[in-house]
C-alpha cells in the first residue's frame, strides 16, 4: 500500500475557491487564498453568520491510546467523508499539526491512508503561518518583560516569579531550562528561564477560545507573566504589550480551510497542546462550519478522559458549544494492550486480552454518557492484523454495555469504508432524544474541589495530593479570585492515572499535582501531574531523519 504521503501527493485537488463556492456557498470576495489550495475565511464574513442556524456537532474522542495512536483524526476524516457520501452537506473540523512531532515521533496530523486532509505538507508544514505570529507574539512578550526589568523595572516585577516563557516549534530539549541576560548589563539581567513548544502557550489556547479581535486584546491583556515582590500578579495590559501582541495574531485569527481528499472542506485552525490546554479546534472555526454545514466532525485530543472532558468544562463552558453525540474510537490493539499485550505482540489474536482490555473502554463510554451526558456510538477503526474473530468480539461486547459498535476501514477505503459509522451516527442524532449534557462540576466550586471530582469521577482515583509548592499557588490563585476557572489536567494520555504503565481502568490511585499554573487570559488554571512535559524532546530515531527533499521539489517522508 501506498504510504500516506505518496497517497497525498498523488491526490488531484480542487481549487480551495471552488470547494469554498460549491460546498459551503462561501463566495470568493469572503476568501484569502494562501495558494490554490489553502485560504482563510474572512472574519467578518466569519462573524456575519451568527444568525444562522446551528448544524449538529459531533465529537470525535478515544478509549486511551497505545503509544502508536488510535486513528482519531483518521476516524474524523473519514466520518465527514462518509457523511457527505451519504448526501448531506458535512464538514470536519481539527487543529493545526505542530512540527514538533512531525519531525519527532508522532508525525504529522492530518489523517492517514485515504481520509487524509490535505495538502498534506504543507498542513504539517508552515501552513498559513498560524503558528509562526503566535510564536512572534509570545517571544515579544518575553522581550517586553526583560527589557522593562533592564531599564528600571517600574512595576517591581520579581525577577524570580517570571512565569512567561519563550515558545519555538519544535522538540528541543536542550531549551527547556536555560538562563538569559548573560553577557554584562548592556544585555539585562540574568535569570532563569525557558521555552516551551508552541503549541503549549497560553497564547495559543487563547486563540482557539477567543471569538473576536476585542475579545483577543481583552484575553491578552489578562496575560498574567508573573508576580511583584510584594506578591501582586502582573499583566501583560501592566506592560502595555496586549495591542502589539494582538496585531501580530490579526490575521492568524481567521479559520483556514482546506479538504480531504475526497473534497469535503476542513477548517484546520489552532492547535493547543491536548495535555498542557484543552486540546481542541477554535471556537471561531467550530461555530462557522456549525452555521456552514448540516453537520460538523470535531476532534478533542487524547481519550474522553482528557480530551472529551476539557472540550465540556472548558470549550463548551466558555463558548456555549454543545455537542449533539459522540464517536469514541476504539482499536483491536488498543484493547489488546490494556488487556495486558505488549506492543511487540499485538498483532496476534488474543481474544481474551480484548475481553480484560474493554474494561478500559467501558469506563470512557460510562464517561460521555453518565458524566458528560453525551450519547455516543463507538468507531471499532479495522487494522489489517486485526482479525474477524477479534472484531466481532469487540463489536459483541460493545453492544452488552448498551452502545453500538461499527467496524470502519475509512484508512484504506476513504468515506466508504466509514459508512455503516455514519449511517450509525445518523440513527444515533435522530433517537437521541432530550439533551442531558452537563459539565462535570460547577463553576462555584473550589479549584481543589474541582480536581477531586475529576479524579474521583473520571480516573477513578482515590486521592489526590499536591506538591507543596503547587497547594501554596492554588491558594495564592484562590485568593487573587481565580477560584471560579475551569482546571485543565495535564497528564499523561495512556492511563486514567499518572502512571502510563497502569493500562486498563486503574481504581484507587493517587493523582499527583505537582505544578500549578495559571492561565489567566485562556480563562482557566493548569495542574501539571506526573512527567508531563511542556517541551518535548526528540526520540533516539527522529522522524527528521526519514523526510527529505527530492531535486524536483517534492517532498517525502512525512507521515
Amino acid at each position: 500500500m501506498l504510504s500516506d504521503i505518496e497517497i497525498a501527493n498523488a491526490a488531484e485537488l480542487r481549487p480551495i475557491i471552488q470547494v469554498a463556492q460549491d460546498e459551503l456557498g462561501i463566495d470568493a470576495d469572503h476568501l484569502v487564498p494562501y495558494g490554490h489550495h489553502k485560504a482563510k475565511v474572512d472574519l467578518g464574513y466569519v462573524q456575519s453568520l451568527h444568525e444562522r442556524p446551528l448544524g449538529k456537532l459531533i465529537l470525535m474522542t478515544a478509549i486511551s491510546p497505545t503509544p502508536a495512536g488510535e486513528g482519531k483524526t483518521t476516524t474524523t476524516v473519514g466520518l465527514a467523508d462518509a457523511l457527505r457520501g451519504l448526501g448531506n452537506k458535512a464538514m470536519a473540523c481539527l487543529r493545526e499539526p505542530s512540527m514538533g512531532p512531525v519531525f519527532g515521533m508522532k508525525g504529522g496530523a492530518a489523517g492517514g491512508g485515504y481520509s487524509q486532509v490535505v495538502p498534506m505538507t504543507d498542513i504539517n508544514l508552515h501552513f498559513t503561518g498560524d503558528f509562526a505570529a503566535l510564536a512572534a507574539a509570545n517571544n515579544l512578550l518575553a522581550a517586553l518583560i526583560d527589557n522593562h526589568i533592564h531599564h528600571g523595572n517600574a512595576l517591581g516585577i520579581d525577577v524570580r516569579a517570571v512565569d512567561w516563557r519563550r515558545v519555538v516549534d519544535l522538540n528541543d530539549r536542550a531549551l527547556r531550562d536555560i538562563v538569559v541576560g548573560l553577557g554584562g548589563t548592556a544585555n539585562g539581567y540574568p535569570r532563569e528561564n525557558g521555552f516551551d513548544i508552541v503549541v503549549a502557550s497560553e497564547l495559543m489556547a487563547i486563540l482557539c477560545l477567543t471569538e473576536s479581535w476585542a475579545d483577543l486584546k481583552q484575553r491578552i491583556g489578562d496575560i498574567v507573566i508573573g508576580y511583584t515582590r510584594d506578591k501582586k500578579p502582573v499583566t501583560a495590559r501592566d506592560l502595555e504589550a496586549h495591542g502589539a501582541m494582538a496585531v501580530l495574531l490579526r490575521d492568524a485569527l481567521a479559520p483556514n480551510l482546506v479538504q480531504t481528499l475526497e473534497h469535503t472542506p476542513v477548517f484546520v485552525h489552532g492547535g493547543p497542546f491536548a495535555n498542557i490546554a484543552h486540546g481542541c479546534n477554535s471556537v471561531i472555526a467550530t461555530k462557522a462550519a456549525l452555521r456552514l454545514a448540516d453537520f460538523v466532525v470535531t476532534e478533542a485530543g487524547f481519550g474522553a478522559d482528557l480530551g472529551a472532558e476539557k472540550f465540556v468544562d472548558i470549550k463548551c463552558r466558555k463558548s456555549g458549544l454543545r455537542p449533539d453525540a459522540a464517536v469514541v474510537v476504539a482499536t483491536v490493539r488498543a484493547l489488546k494492550f490494556h488487556g495486558g499485550v505488549n506492543m511487540p505482540d499485538i498483532a496476534k489474536e488474543d481474544l481474551g486480552a480484548i475481553e480484560r482490555g474493554m474494561a478500559n473502554i467501558e469506563r470512557h463510554l460510562r464517561n460521555v454518557r453518565e458524566v458528560y451526558g453525551i450519547p455516543c456510538v463507538v468507531a471499532l477503526n479495522r487494522f489489517p492484523t486485526d482479525t474477524d474473530a477479534e472484531v466481532a468480539r469487540v463489536v459483541e461486547l460493545v453492544d452488552e454495555l448498551g452502545v453500538r459498535a461499527y467496524p470502519a476501514t475509512h484508512f484504506a477505503d476513504g468515506g466508504t469504508g466509514a459508512t455503516d459509522l455514519a449511517k450509525g451516527v445518523l440513527d444515533l442524532l435522530d433517537n437521541a432524544g432530550e439533551s442531558t449534557f452537563s459539565f462535570t462540576y460547577p463553576d462555584s466550586l473550589p479549584l481543589k474541589d474541582k480536581a477531586e471530582t475529576i479524579a474521583h469521577r473520571l480516573y477513578g482515583a482515590s486521592v489526590v495530593t499536591w506538591d507543596v509548592k503547587a497547594k501554596r499557588r492554588l491558594e495564592r490563585l484562590e485568593a487573587d479570585g481565580y477560584g471560579d476557572l475551569p482546571v485543565c489536567i495535564a497528564k499523561t494520555q495512556y492511563s486514567f492515572s499518572v502512571d502510563p504503565a497502569l493500562r486498563g481502568a486503574p481504581t484507587g490511585h493517587d493523582l499527583h499535582v505537582r505544578e500549578v499554573r495559571l492561565a489567566a487570559g485562556a480563562g482557566f488554571v493548569v495542574l501539571v501531574c506526573g512527567d508531563v512535559m511542556t517541551m518535548p524532546g526528540l526520540p533516539a530515531k527522529p522522524a527528521a531523519a526519514g523526510i527529505d527533499l527530492l531535486d524536483d521539489g517534492t517532498i517525502v517522508g512525512l507521515s
